[in-house]
């Protein structure tokens, strides 16, 4: 099974920005759409970009579009979540994953199991206003 573990974040005022980082195998990216996710308490888990590893194609949600920018780095088999202009409501867990394409951003991260996020590990973005 693939194994993720997201890594990165933490504590930021508004307006504020991270960079996120998911190390994966070769295999993993030569295989895969890399996409993140989050999920804020309460809250259902929502998509929010995704790159394709092979030809460098991103993707983003409407939320995000404009202060996050996904990339991925060849050399060391890693891609990369860069959050601008971070807003309070951004405030989630952050998870990586592999998708079965990028067109299922905003659909294919509702469907994972609960017990999947024990292999794709996340990391806690809060920012505070």
């Amino acid at each position: 099974e693939v194994q993720l573990q997201a890594s990165g974040g933490g504590l930021v005022q508004a307006g504020g920005s991270l960079r996120l980082s998911c190390p994966a195998s070769q295999a993993t990216l030569d295989a895969n759409f890399i996409g993140w996710f989050r999920q804020a308490p309460g809250k259902e888990r929502e998509g929010i970009s995704c790159i394709s590893y092979n030809d460098g194609s991103t993707y983003y949600a409407d939320s995000v579009k404009g202060r996050f920018t996904v990339s991925s780095d060849s050399a060391k088999n890693t891609v990369y979540l860069q959050m601008n202009n971070l807003r309070p409501n951004d405030t989630a867990v952050y998870r990586c994953a592999p998708y079965p394409d990028c067109s299922t951003l905003g659909v294919f991260e509702k469907h994972i199991p609960d017990h999947f996020l024990s292999i794709y590990k996340g990391t806690q973005v809060t920012v505070s206003s």
